[in-house]
């Protein structure tokens, strides 16, 4: 099945790679209302069942190319017209930013994209622009971490300069804790999507106090989602509530997120800053060229009724529209997360879930037999419960009361591989 029509050529919208949870059949969907025809370029389609599902047409290209993306988009498009060019996971941000730059289509700067996708030179940029960050150093060996770690400070944050979605991110409280995680990621050598990466890690101060994220679009701030983390020394995303409170000292967060944009020469389509908020104020942790994971794009929707999905797409093709919003309103969510290594035994409670008033959407991912958990990253969670309300506070209600009738019963007694899965952000 595919969506075009006999006897017409439908303009062709080019998906570099997706995530496999909503955001990238989303595009799709968004890509169809606008009498686009969406092709996936990917060099494992399989890997989302979705396209199969939805009927997606698909290119098999060399995705870590922009030469080849470009090239396996014009094959794609048959003849007709090659309109842009869109992704949903952060790892093709830069292949995608510069397939578009090579064809002349509306995107991002590729100067601008790579450097944030390195954070050695995110963070040197943001840092030389006056904007808040944590003191940080970067480590291409075990013994520069430590070192870095000492003249910071501990407890310190060590991830890998290029990750996304909190994978490898984790707080180390001593000099033995950042040796042995410094020396595992620097020992990987491959992200989970098989690419090689970096060869460093960022040491960071770690900044206590709440986490905030600030959803731009070009140099507009959309909103403040509020993040609820796991239990240390990972920084698990457990849930989001949008918008956030404004009392306090979120309501000075977006002109922060701003800056940062303005530093690293972003300002085209969606960004999605991550803010904690310290001592010293709001400290930028990291800037992302690309829509908000975690479904957040979903809460955006259900509590303004702003589409951000449709937004980047009509970015995409070079067309501004009014971002018009429709609330006010509030929208949570909560995700199931397997915190411990198991095999899933038994799933429950999804229609107990689905039946608390101001629930809206209700899922678990994991199946009887699958391995979970244990990463500290996205990938342990396999489920989640979304809610809308006219409140915050009943949002968060429903959505907290909804995940406590979810049920996952693991064995904790099998250890859970660690394996390229691709899913949520990423």
């Amino acid at each position: 099945m595919t969506d075009r029509r006999p006897g017409t050529v439908r303009p062709v919208l080019a998906m570099v790679e997706s995530n496999t949870t909503g955001t990238g059949r989303a595009f799709a969907t968004a890509a169809r209302a606008r009498g686009l025809r969406p092709v996936l370029l990917s060099a494992r389609p399989e890997r989302y069942p979705w396209v199969a599902e939805d009927g997606v047409d698909v290119a098999r290209v060399d995705t870590t190319d922009p030469a080849a993306v470009a090239s396996g988009a014009r094959s794609a498009a048959e003849g007709g017209p090659l309109c842009g060019f869109v992704t949903s996971s952060e790892y093709f941000v830069a292949v995608t930013a510069r397939a578009a730059a090579r064809l002349g289509l509306p995107g991002a700067d590729p100067a601008a994209v790579e450097r944030c996708r390195d954070k050695r030179r995110q963070r040197l940029a943001l840092q030389a622009a006056g904007v808040p960050v944590p003191a940080f150093a970067a480590a291409g060996s075990v013994a520069g971490a430590v070192a870095a770690a000492r003249v910071i400070g501990f407890p310190v944050v060590v991830k890998p300069v290029d990750g996304t979605g909190s994978r490898g991110v984790r707080l180390c409280g001593d000099a033995a804790e950042v040796l042995t995680h410094t020396g595992a990621l620097l020992s990987q050598g491959v992200d989970e999507r098989g690419r090689p990466t970096l060869p460093a890690v960022m040491v960071e101060e770690y900044v206590s106090g709440p986490e905030v994220s600030v959803e731009t679009f070009g140099t507009d701030v959309i909103g403040v989602t509020a993040k609820h983390l796991g239990p240390a020394p990972w920084f698990v995303e457990c849930g989001h509530d949008f918008p956030a409170d404004p009392l306090g000292p979120v309501g000075c967060v977006g002109a922060v997120a701003v800056a940062g944009l303005t530093a690293l020469g972003l300002g085209f389509g969606p960004a999605h800053t991550e803010i904690r908020l310290g001592r010293r104020g709001p400290v930028v942790i990291e800037v992302n060229p690309r829509l908000a994971g975690g479904r957040i794009p979903v809460l955006v929707r259900l509590a303004t009724g702003l589409d951000l999905v449709g937004a980047a797409v009509d970015a995409a093709l070079g067309e501004t529209r009014p971002l018009p919003h429709t609330g006010p309103g509030h929208a949570s969510i909560r995700f199931l997360v397997a915190h411990v290594a198991g095999r899933v035994r038994r799933t429950a409670g999804v229609a107990a879930a689905a039946a608390v008033p101001g629930v809206v959407d209700v899922a678990i991912t994991a199946r009887t037999g699958q391995r979970v958990g244990g990463t500290g990253s996205f990938l342990d969670r396999v489920g989640h419960v979304i809610s809308a309300a006219l409140t915050a506070g009943a949002a968060r209600s429903a959505a907290e009361t909804g995940l406590a009738l979810l049920e996952l019963d693991a064995d904790p007694n099998v250890t859970a591989e660690l394996r390229p899965v691709p899913t949520g952000v990423a």
